[in-house]
């Protein structure tokens, strides 16, 4: 057993999937009710358990990832048509996981709230399980403010008695995120430090929920006229500082952050769900290398990938062109080889084999012996495998031109990888541990929040920005001479540009990064506008299988032309249909009816 989250999974073999309601209702009087679940501090412990469980995402969980695909940096590689909310495909649904999900969570949260008091816990053990309380529902609140903007707030376990509030209008805005912010701060002051135990929710994972939330709260406010930002923005910078002078150092391998089979320990990691093989199996490694993972990089993400001397492509005698794969991963920031394979190609004597010899061709080998130095054998050296160990015999690998096999396909010739690595050879077998918190995000979380404050200086840059380059072997910044970029947006100050790069690099599809932040910012509608476009390519090379920009003989792969656009009311979920006919007092977000 790995820790407290291995016991969440034996729990569940118990208890199955139900809602907290039936959890206490249905299993045998004598071993589960509320009168017998909320007793002691061990009691408290158990129940806690399921929620850290539905609440957290994992490596099993599709969901984050595919998120992805609704930003600029990420597109489907399986050849159909483009993301839906790119190409204003999104309809109302019947109903949804998210909002069903969230409020059996709230309802678990607001269960173990509402019977601390009359427990036989201590004083101290009350003020931590109401702090694990208050977490949890702020967690699952923050979740929906994100995608649906205004809900209905509940503080306490309803029975079917309380209809007004069961069947009550979306509260407003302002309301909830200031009881959301109130119960994150709250149980900072009222948690255990050192949790319930190790890996589980401590002071600092609560001041990691602060900084994350302040910031969306903050900006979300700002960039879209709300007014209010301040106390978001410096309620996040508050728990950033406090992380920071606690936690100030990195682990130095950003791979190992996604593909350690343990993260016990592990330097900047808060919070984690623990895999274990035949225990919890995690899937993403697997869906990474293999025929059925459809998430690929597009150029534009590859651009923000800084020169080792931390100038753009555009700045740096370091770029040597990128009409040549490999000239255009020369002297990049090493997190690109993390997140998208650098260009090989080897000779395995024939289809699907398990073995493989360096080409006749020295070329093809510069980058296949680079990852040998930068990784190791359970991570990610050249060439790729699929999940059964199949070598790729090339990168990059396109599914429209995939020499015999296809797995490990792409579309834009950016294939991504970014959890792929061969600790498993397992077929949804993984056993890779998932990081839920990390410093990587306090850290860039602080020095947004500190912009934006009108605080940001060459010491936050160095305490924050410049330790994230400096495990990428990238330059630091250097707010004195920031490098000209011909791609930022003119609304953007060159400062705040770095910043947004640095998260779009660092985050690239934890389903916590840039789909989010492209919203907050105001930018999906200007963003979304942009065609999607993927490597330079010469067709004829390729069988003229690839559509390429303007149906040119080469140019950038185009996988769905330039998309209409983004309305405007897409910066909000539709609430699912099902809830409006369960309680007609809740309006329909603006746009969607």
């Amino acid at each position: 057993m790995k820790n407290i989250h291995i016991k969440i999974a034996v729990f569940l073999l118990l208890i199955g999937s139900s809602c907290s309601d039936e959890i206490l209702e249905k299993l045998p009087k004598d071993q589960l009710t509320v009168a017998t679940t909320f007793t002691t501090n061990t009691n408290f412990e158990t129940y806690a358990w399921s929620l850290y469980s539905y609440s957290f995402p994992g490596y099993w969980d599709l969901t984050p990832i595919n998120r992805e695909m609704g930003s600029d940096l990420i597109v489907n590689n399986s050849g159909t048509q483009g993301d839906e909310l790119f190409w204003q495909r999104k309809t109302v649904p019947s109903s949804s996981g998210l909002w069903n999900s969230s409020y059996v969570n709230i309802r678990r949260a607001n269960l173990m709230l509402d019977n601390i008091d009359n427990s036989e816990l201590t004083d101290g053990e009350k003020q931590h399980w109401k702090g694990v309380g208050l977490f949890f529902r702020a967690y699952e609140y923050v979740q929906l403010i994100a995608n649906y903007g205004e809900v209905p707030w509940v503080d306490s376990a309803l029975s079917e008695a309380d209809t007004d509030i069961l069947y009550g209008p979306k509260t407003n805005r302002d309301v909830l995120a200031q009881n959301v912010l109130n119960d994150l701060l709250e149980a900072e002051t009222l948690i255990n430090p050192e949790g319930s135990g190790s890996n589980t929710v401590n002071t600092d994972v609560v001041r990691a929920l602060i900084s994350r939330f302040g910031l969306y709260e903050g900006t979300w406010r700002k960039y879209h006229g709300l007014g209010g930002e301040l106390q978001y923005l410096q309620a996040s910078a508050d728990a950033g500082a406090k992380l920071i002078a606690d936690h100030p150092e990195l682990h130095p391998k950003y791979d190992e952050v996604f593909n350690s089979e343990s993260l016990a320990g592990v330097s900047g990691i808060l919070l984690y769900k623990a895999y274990e093989f035949g225990v919890q199996n995690g899937r993403w490694s697997h869906y990474n290398r293999s025929s059925i993972g459809h998430q690929d990089l597009t150029k534009k993400a590859v651009d923000q990938y800084l020169c080792l001397d931390g100038q753009t492509i555009f700045t740096s005698p370091l770029f040597d062109g990128e009409k040549d794969a490999y000239d255009e991963f020369r002297n990049r920031d090493h997190r690109l080889y993390f997140n998208t394979p650098p260009p090989f190609r080897v000779d395995t004597g024939g289809k699907n084999q398990l073995t493989w010899e360096f080409d006749a061709d020295p070329k093809h080998r510069e980058y296949i012996d680079l990852m040998a130095t930068l990784s190791d054998d359970t991570h990610k050296t050249l060439p790729t495998l699929n999940w059964r160990g199949l070598v790729v015999r090339t990168s990059p690998h396109f599914r429209k031109f995939n020499e015999g096999h296809g797995y490990n396909v792409t579309y834009s010739g950016y294939a991504f990888y970014k959890f792929s690595n061969k600790i498993s050879r397992l077929q949804n077998r993984d056993s890779h541990d998932a990081p839920i918190f990390r410093m990587g995000e306090v850290f860039l979380n602080y020095a947004e929040a500190k912009y934006e404050l009108g605080q940001f200086t060459q010491e936050i840059a160095d305490a924050t920005i410049n330790k994230l380059r400096a495990r990428g072997a990238v330059a630091p910044l250097d707010l004195s001479s920031i490098p000209n970029d011909p791609t930022r947006d003119a609304d953007v100050a060159p400062a705040l540009w770095e910043i947004r790069r640095e998260r779009g690099v660092e985050f690239l599809a934890e389903g916590l990064g840039r789909a989010f932040d492209i919203r907050r910012w105001k930018k999906l509608v200007e963003y979304g506008a942009h065609e999607k476009l993927g490597r330079w390519v010469v067709n004829s090379e390729y069988g003229n299988n690839l559509p390429v920009q303007g149906g040119a003989s080469e140019g950038y792969v185009s996988p769905f032309g330039v998309p209409p656009g983004v309305p405007e009311h897409y910066y909000l979920e539709p609430i699912p249909s099902d809830q409006i006919v369960l309680n007609p007092q809740l309006e329909q977000n603006p746009g969607w009816e």
